[in-house]
């Protein structure tokens, strides 16, 4: 591999960018549903990818860019179930017996019954197995008998209108 066709030249990771940094941006909005976090994971892979251009060839770019990104996406999803699992516990502890949280605990899961109930039904199917079955999206995929993609996209819409529904929790 030549000097000029390295990553590291400003020129080709310029090159690289432009080419990339929308489907790239596209693919992880999609996961997240959140255009700044969005931003922050791009901006991270593309940060790792100059750290690392020099093992990392022009052509195995792509690849890499993604792989970084979504595994940013995991890492930021489990630290996000600990905090939740963690704030849960918390406040399990302390508010167990106050009787404005067990009303309050009864208006959420009232609250996101509804929500659930309004998904489209292929939504909540997805849904359901995935969160309360704990299938993985391939599971559902071969169970449904439909792509792994069109379990993506069911369960993103799905999260996305459970999250405007309980915006205000």
């Amino acid at each position: 591999m030549s000097s000029k066709d390295k990553v590291c030249d400003e020129r080709i990771f310029s090159e690289i960018y432009q080419e990339h940094s929308k489907s790239v941006w596209n693919f992880i909005y999609f996961k997240t549903g959140n255009e700044e976090e969005a931003n922050d994971l791009v901006q991270e892979a593309f940060i790792k990818l100059w750290n690392h251009c020099e093992s990392v060839p022009k052509e195995k770019a792509r690849s890499f860019l993604y792989t970084v990104i979504n595994n940013a996406f995991l890492n930021r999803v489990a630290h996000k179930k600990v905090v939740l699992k963690y704030r849960i516990q918390q406040q399990r502890s302390v508010n167990k017996e106050s009787p404005h949280f067990l009303l309050e605990e009864k208006e959420y899961m009232d609250k996101l019954t509804r929500a659930i109930d309004n998904l489209s039904e292929g939504q909540r199917i997805a849904f359901l197995m995935n969160r309360v079955e704990g299938k993985k999206y391939r599971e559902i995929a071969e169970i449904l008998e439909i792509s792994v993609k069109a379990v993506e996209k069911r369960m993103s819409l799905a999260l996305m209108s459970l999250r405007k529904e309980i915006e205000d929790l």
